[in-house]
């Protein structure tokens, strides 16, 4: 469950992908309590809103997502997704090192979701800019031993050309530029702040690597380490990277 819930809905509808049907989902804040997607009677919420934070203090609710563009599962996707766009909104809700949190989508094998952070956006500044949570955790609390299902992070300016830190091998210890390879510690419960990186988890980009200054929006790729059963019996939906937040360290609006 998020911190806060925005009463806000943009249109839904079906399009096609080439890796599988994708859910494209207008600008906007999202109403994350009721199964009311598509409802367009429900006025798209016009301030950026706020969350609390462990500290007392509160933090914009746009140095989060804030719309999810497109989402094109791949293979044995489909846990979370009835909840979106709601369970990417806003701060982690991550499980610890020793378990994976639930508060997530899974893509499914080679599956990916673009996202956006509108009005806000990612800008180059000391250390990392933005942190991906998934919900990777170490087997029987070993830290040398992790339970990841990484993916490809790329970023964009305006959505249609993309620059991408290297993530190609499926094979464990993946690169450090994968995202799904940290436990995700900040949560609604442990008090710690999604802001608060490394205390926070999950897996921090630095625009500075790939010589950007600016993005406004951050595509997530499931680079397929887990294969999908081709018995209809032995089929799941939880394959993939598990998307739970982005949050923004450097914001254009802080």
């Amino acid at each position: 469950m998020r911190w806060f819930s925005f009463f806000a809905l943009a249109p839904l509808c079906a399009c096609a992908s080439s890796t599988g049907d994708a859910r494209q989902l207008d600008a906007g804040f999202f109403r994350g309590d009721a199964d009311v997607l598509g409802d367009t009677s429900v006025p798209v919420r016009t301030d950026a809103g706020l969350y609390p934070l462990p500290d007392g203090g509160t933090v914009r609710a746009d140095r989060f997502v804030t719309r999810v563009v497109s989402f094109a599962p791949g293979e044995c996707a489909g846990f979370g997704a009835e909840k979106l766009p709601d369970v990417v909104l806003g701060p982690p809700e991550g499980g610890g090192t020793s378990q994976g949190g639930t508060d997530v989508v899974s893509l499914g094998r080679l599956g990916t979701i673009v996202l956006g952070f509108e009005p806000n956006a990612i800008v180059d500044g000391p250390g990392p800019d933005f942190v991906v949570f998934e919900n990777a955790f170490y087997i029987a609390g070993n830290p040398n031993n992790v339970y990841g299902e990484p993916g490809e992070i790329s970023v964009s300016e305006d959505g249609i050309a993309w620059s991408t830190w290297s993530c190609t091998t499926t094979k464990a210890p993946w690169a450090p530029t994968c995202a799904g390879i940290h436990p995700v510690l900040s949560s609604s419960t442990s008090n710690i702040s999604p802001l608060d990186y490394p205390a926070c988890g999950g897996d921090a980009f630095d625009l500075a690597d790939l010589g950007l200054k600016h993005a406004k929006f951050v595509r997530v790729h499931d680079i397929g380490w887990q294969d999908c059963p081709t018995e209809p019996s032995k089929r799941t939906t939880t394959n993939g990277f598990d998307l739970d937040a982005i949050s923004i360290l450097n914001a254009e609006k802080p």
